[in-house]
């Protein structure tokens, strides 16, 4: 099970988006780490549970920077969000009818590892530089 700690360089520089981001890696290595030791399915349920409700309030925080800068990419941006708390929904109902399996394990592995990474690094990043290019 990988493990996947904060790094400066997914930092977009926009505080309050790299602060949430922080806050969600950190929740995410603590799911992995939960899974990877078996712990209880309470304690992974918990963990699915807040990631579910801060991706919420972490989306609807960015979409609101995107409206006030009038983000061009706003749209496809969301467009993104919700098909990730789709996935996430899926994931959810996989933990509660079968458990935190391996197959589990390695899906919530992927999914967080590539869109945490690929997320930030592309769409997150492409954000802030439009952000710095209106501050000018």
């Amino acid at each position: 099970m990988a493990s996947i700690q904060w790094r400066e360089s997914y930092a977009i520089g926009i505080k309050q988006i790299d602060d949430q981001h922080k806050q969600l890696f950190d929740t995410v290595d603590k799911l992995f780490t939960a899974c990877s030791q078996g712990k209880g399915k309470e304690e992974v349920g918990n963990a699915l549970k807040f990631l579910e409700e801060y991706t919420k309030v972490h989306f609807r925080d960015e979409q609101q920077l995107h409206d006030q800068y009038n983000y061009p990419e706003r749209f496809i941006h969301k467009e993104v969000h919700d098909n990730f708390l789709k996935t996430f929904t899926e994931l959810q109902n996989e933990f509660n009818e079968k458990g935190a399996g391996v197959l589990f394990v390695s899906t919530v592995n992927k999914l967080f590892l590539d869109w945490l990474i690929k997320h930030i690094g592309s769409m997150d990043k492409a954000f802030a530089a439009f952000v710095k290019g209106q501050q000018k």
